[in-house]
């Protein structure tokens, strides 16, 4: 029996990998179902790809990058550097690609996880960390007549670089965080460019630009530069959380700021009146860009915010009755975020599923456990995501806490953890009462939400989640001990 099993090699599984070799546990593996390292920076390769955090941020604190090129880090950097991350602390070996995991069962019996995959792997180890991410099942729109288009369609994270848009008629349909990246990429190449906006989002300048040789040579040379310019950017980012989490109407004196901004970059009073957000500013992920607003007003391009009645054969048709003729649809329409465990069949204590124990609520203790579900560490999970700051700082902390609790179990000779129903339902609580007063309350609806309307990000600083994450806490699990002839081969 092996003493964890990971699902998923992108920054969560790999962190995970580290923290466990960093406290001596080598006999885990780390399952992925594609052919190399990279989660989300190995799925999304559509033009213009690139991270909202600055690069130095968006880094493992323990192994800072020198040489990134850009103040924000485009995809093939970031995939180059999780490359490396595998390379550096010895995780080739715990690699198992091509195995996507199907099921896993806990069995009580023996306190341990049994896992399926569709290589024809079956795995038991004591713990089951989940560090597959939420941003890899596209989200398709349910339009009516999809299925019937002639034309090319294809989701902005399943990017058909076969398909060559030069002189094409191309609708995009959504306005999110790939949209505002890869439109301004394929604006110039494409014949004529329909944007279909549901929600306009609120976007602010991208304060991005090229690394120096000189700040570079510094960064590698002298560490504390590297240090002080990335304590400065978390500081920075962790700021947000005033306006985000505590003090709402502090966002206020910031939208008046960038509606001033959006006047100056958009001059034609019709378009500028479609793409000023109606909801308060942070209660969507707010995203950054240099060149969305200028895309948006060249000859070739319109916004087209009347609701989208139907695909047709041969294009798109909204609800005021116009059919525009397109050669593509291109969906930036996101990823089924809350559904990000639906592919996985998760049986834990007493046979229930998790699929089926989330579908009131997605509760949990920490964003890491779920009561009637041991030995079962999640890492992204619910209530974890930021919409101010850095989620590797988030990734760190919960990959610390689940080693943290796989070491524990080892010193403590048992055979199973499983966080008490009553510690989760406290912490179900504070957290609503905490969301109350965050922006993410004020009404408007984004994949920050559940379907019933649950906001499933961290409502707080991050600090604050770190310094509940530093230490686990054995009195909020109900523990079972191994048995003597267990614990003797375990020791």
């Amino acid at each position: 029996m092996l003493s964890a099993v990971i699902v998923g090699a992108g920054f969560s599984g790999l962190c995970a990998g580290i923290q466990l070799r960093r406290l001596g546990i080598t006999d885990f593996v780390i399952l992925e179902k594609a052919d190399r390292v990279g989660g989300t920076w190995r799925e999304n390769t559509y033009p213009g790809a690139a991270c909202d955090v600055p690069s130095h941020l968006y880094s493992y604190s323990f192994e800072p990058n020198p040489s990134w090129s850009r103040a924000y880090g485009g995809q093939a950097e970031i995939l180059a550097y999780l490359e490396h991350c595998a390379d550096k602390y010895g995780l080739r070996g715990h690699l198992k690609f091509g195995q996507k995991v199907e099921e896993a069962r806990f069995d009580e019996g023996s306190g341990s996880w049994h896992v399926k995959t569709s290589g024809g792997e079956h795995i038991e180890a004591r713990a089951l960390m989940l560090g597959n991410g939420a941003l890899h099942i596209p989200s398709l729109p349910d339009i009516p007549g999809l299925a019937s288009f002639e034309g090319t369609t294809f989701h902005s994270a399943q990017w058909n670089h076969d398909y060559e848009l030069a002189g094409k008629r191309v609708a995009v349909i959504g306005t999110g965080a790939s949209a505002i990246q890869f439109v301004p990429q394929i604006q110039a190449k494409v014949d004529r460019l329909d944007v279909y906006q549901r929600t306009a989002p609120w976007v602010v300048p991208k304060r991005d630009r090229v690394m120096s040789g000189a700040e570079r040579w510094l960064f590698e040379h002298v560490p504390a530069t590297h240090w002080l310019r990335r304590t400065g950017l978390y500081w920075l980012m962790e700021s947000r959380v005033v306006g985000f989490a505590y003090a709402p109407k502090v966002n206020e004196m910031i939208e008046r700021i960038v509606r001033r901004y959006i006047s100056t970059q958009v001059k034609d009073p019709e378009l500028r009146a479609k793409v000023t957000p109606n909801y308060r500013f942070g209660c969507k992920r707010v995203l950054i860009s240099n060149d969305w607003y200028p895309a948006l007003q060249q000859d070739n391009v319109d916004v087209i915010t009347d609701p989208i009645a139907a695909i047709t054969p041969r294009g798109v048709r909204t609800k005021a009755g116009v059919e525009r003729p397109v050669d593509a649809l291109i969906l930036g329409t996101g990823f089924r975020v809350t559904d990000y465990l639906s592919s996985v069949k998760i049986v834990g204590a007493d046979g229930v599923e998790l699929n089926d124990a989330w579908r009131s609520s997605l509760r949990n203790y920490l964003g890491i456990t779920v009561s009637g579900f041991p030995n079962l560490f999640l890492l992204m999970g619910p209530n974890t995501g930021l919409g101010h700051n850095s989620m590797i700082f988030m990734i760190e902390a919960q990959s610390r806490y689940a080693a943290n609790a796989v070491a524990l179990m080892q010193e403590q000779n048992l055979a199973s953890i499983d966080v008490r129903p009553s510690v989760e339902q406290a912490f179900k609580t504070e957290l609503a009462a905490r969301m109350k007063n965050t922006v993410w309350a004020t009404g408007c609806q984004s994949w920050y939400q559940t379907p019933d309307g649950e906001v499933f990000l961290w409502p707080a600083a991050t600090f604050d989640y770190w310094w509940r994450t530093r230490r686990v806490e054995l009195s909020d699990f109900e523990q079972v001990a191994l048995a003597p002839a267990r614990a003797r081969r375990a020791a």
